[in-house]
């Protein structure tokens, strides 16, 4: 094999130029208002994205873990739907990825200024998009939605938890929630009462799967799962109900 055969084989591989994966780059996202907002991410655009210029597509955000803070973006491919881009998976949506800092939280950063500035730059449908989460980010998915629940046509909070009353505002947003049974970091009550509120408020488009041999890994069997995007991408917001005159 040829020296310049080998160095597009090492390029299309590992991270080079910006790039964390042949079809994942590292993106900034940065906006001055009254202080500066400012959230390191990855990005992977679905295959066709360039060539149909006329389209419009779904976007999943993905709060990652605790462990995966920091100033290092490329962390954030350690787990969930970023790592499977990294390993060559293509997803049929825009995935947008960020970093939470060191030291910081998800309820802490501008997640939906983020997807603002998404929405403009790039052509995503806005009655599709989703936001998930794993441990510190299924918390940060749960914040999020409880704050803006008319953004996001589903969520998919794993490992997660929040506060019960809050939840009250996702009456009609479809949820899909993931707890090992066996979760000894975030306790499975963390996320079964949050799911006995939506329920007792009359949502019937949520959803609960327990692993009861997961420990606080339940993701990993999770997002490697197509039934959970099939599910995903068939949920879209409604038009609003016009008001009669």
């Amino acid at each position: 094999m040829n020296l310049s055969r080998l160095f597009l084989i090492f390029t299309g591989v590992f991270t080079i130029s910006g790039f964390v994966a042949a079809d994942q780059t590292s993106e900034v996202f940065e906006k001055k208002i009254s202080e500066t907002l400012h959230l390191d991410y990855l990005l992977s655009l679905p295959d066709g994205y360039q060539s149909d210029t006329n389209k419009k597509w779904p976007l999943v955000v993905f709060l990652h873990g605790s462990g995966e803070r920091g100033t290092d973006v490329n962390l954030v491919a350690k787990h969930g739907p970023p790592k499977l881009v990294a390993e060559g998976k293509q997803f049929p949506f825009i995935l947008a990825s960020p970093q939470c800092p060191k030291d910081s939280w998800w309820s802490q950063q501008p997640v939906l200024e983020l997807i603002d500035f998404i929405e403009t730059k790039y052509r995503v449908d806005p009655s599709r998009v989703y936001l998930t989460g794993l441990s510190m980010g299924g918390y940060g998915t749960w914040e999020f939605a409880c704050r803006a629940p008319e953004r996001f046509a589903a969520i998919v909070p794993i490992c997660g938890g929040g506060v019960p009353y809050r939840v009250r505002s996702l009456a009609q947003v479809p949820v899909w929630v993931f707890h090992g049974g066996k979760d000894t970091v975030v306790p499975l009550e963390e996320s079964s009462r949050l799911v006995d509120v939506l329920k007792k408020i009359g949502n019937e488009q949520v959803k609960f799967t327990i692993d009861p041999e997961a420990g606080h890994d339940s993701w990993s069997k999770a997002y490697a799962d197509s039934a959970l995007y099939d599910w995903l991408l068939a949920q879209s917001l409604k038009p609003p109900v016009p008001v009669a005159q």
